[in-house]
């Protein structure tokens, strides 16, 4: 897939914005790796757990809801 690289760029830069508690710049990583795939439970539950972490709780349930519908058995669904 073409956008391969620039997701996983997106979720990496994400990640370690979560890990230095820049939450509302990870999300907008997540949010731009979602635009590429809408179709990646992984991508759905990096969201939720940035939605979380700004205590946006009902907000992050949906994306993990989604990560669950997309992929019923995604054992890293918070």
């Amino acid at each position: 897939m073409l956008f391969v690289g620039q997701i996983e760029e997106l979720v990496k830069k994400g990640q370690t914005l979560l890990n230095e508690g820049k939450f509302d710049e990870a999300l907008g990583c997540f949010e731009q790796a979602l635009l590429l795939n809408q179709n990646d439970p992984d991508l759905w539950n990096y969201k939720g757990v940035a939605l979380r972490s700004l205590g946006r709780y009902e907000e992050s349930m949906d994306c993990f809801n989604k990560s669950l519908k997309i992929d019923p058995r995604d054992k890293h669904a918070s």
